[in-house]
């Protein structure tokens, strides 16, 4: 069976789109402030990317150094689904997995914030004692984990196939000799 780049690349493009949705969001609610609709929209994409918020900050606050980040991502974790060295996809779908989870754990604090707890980390991160579960974080985590089987799957079989290879061709020379 051959490795299809696409379904490795689908995890790590999802979170990219949800940045980069938040930060359209953000934009047009700029523009649009009257609107309910974008008020919506902004609310319910907002907590996802509050890791994402923080590094904004950071760089300076700018949408262009945004955007030129998104798409710079989005082109090495599609050319290292499409290598021929299988380690390059399975860190590119690993490390979508770990954002994914830190994107979760440092909103959840935003959702209540009288009620759950946050405490700050040495670098200034909040981290909130509960992690919220809701069935859009439950999504994100669990095609997240199949993502990471299908790599580990991939990776597997491709390394069963490397070693399969040699000792066929040991076992032809020794049938020929």
């Amino acid at each position: 069976m051959k490795r299809r780049p696409i379904l490795l690349f689908a995890f790590p493009a999802l979170i990219l789109m949800l940045l980069a949705s938040e930060r359209i969001a953000t934009l047009l609610l700029g523009r649009y402030a009257a609107s309910p609709a974008m008020w919506r929209i902004w609310l319910e994409l907002h907590p996802t990317a509050m890791f994402w918020q923080q590094v904004h900050l950071g760089l300076g606050g700018s949408m262009v150094l945004d955007a030129v980040i998104l798409v710079a991502a989005a082109a090495a974790c599609w050319g290292a689904c499409r290598m021929r060295r299988p380690a390059a996809f399975f860190l590119a779908n690993h490390v979508a997995l770990l954002f994914a989870g830190l994107m979760i754990a440092s909103s959840s604090h935003s959702e209540t914030a009288s009620t759950v707890a946050a405490f700050p980390l040495s670098n200034g991160l909040q981290v909130a004692l509960m992690v919220d579960f809701t069935w859009q974080n439950s999504l994100v985590l669990v095609l997240g984990f199949a993502a990471c089987a299908y790599c580990h799957v991939a990776f597997l079989r491709e390394t069963r196939l490397r070693g399969e290879s040699p000792a066929l061709r040991l076992m032809t020379l020794r049938r020929d000799i």
